[in-house]
């Protein structure tokens, strides 16, 4: 499994959760809501320190990572973190 993080996602980040070189982001599953790759599960998010990666990308020295626990939910697919524009947040969705 690879992982993209789009710069305009990064910008999203940077201002919203104030996140700046040197910290980490974790991205984590959760019960319930409306995910792109399992029924009944979607993805969370926060500023951790990661414990085992499974996936990561670095930019701007910000650590985007999902923990070996969560690389279930992605069953072997490719993730790419992006910005919505419409609905002004991230989104979460297969990077073929």
């Amino acid at each position: 499994m690879n992982m993209t993080v789009t710069d305009e996602a990064l910008k999203w980040f940077k201002n919203e959760l104030e996140v700046k070189s040197g910290d980490s982001v974790q991205f984590f599953v959760r019960y319930g809501g409306c995910g792109d790759f399992q029924t009944g599960f979607s993805l969370g998010v926060a500023v951790k320190t990661p414990d085992e990666k499974a996936a990561s990308i670095e930019k701007e020295g910000i650590l985007f990572y999902v923990e070996k626990k969560d690389e279930w939910y992605f069953d072997g697919q490719n993730f790419a973190v992006s910005y919505d524009e419409d609905k002004q947040e991230i989104s979460f969705g297969h990077d073929d």
